[in-house]
């Protein structure tokens, strides 16, 4: 990058204001278009994701503790079902 005068700061500050602006676009349609929304997770990724083990994952299954949808035998999970069911066990502290 070569340095630029005084008189060029607006052309420059115009440039910079636009790249910015095309950044927040860019952003805001990743962040509407919800690509993970339907992002489809099986228990081995589950357990990554919520750091629990496979057999954990399986008990909250069975007591039907954790959202989960079964085609068959195989189990699978939605990655924003997982995400909602975490916060709901959000409990508020008191300050």
């Amino acid at each position: 990058m070569k340095p630029f005068t005084f008189d060029q700061i607006p052309i420059m500050m115009n440039k910079l204001h636009k790249k910015l602006e095309h950044l927040e676009k860019l952003i805001l349609k990743i962040s509407v278009t919800g690509e993970d929304k339907d992002e489809l997770l099986n228990i081995k990724e589950t357990s990554k994701l919520l750091n629990l083990s496979v057999s954990t994952i399986y008990s909250k299954v069975c007591k039907r503790e954790i959202p989960f949808n079964k085609q068959g035998k195989r189990i699978y999970f939605y990655r924003h079902e997982l995400m909602k069911w975490i916060k709901s066990g959000r409990i508020k502290t008191y300050l």
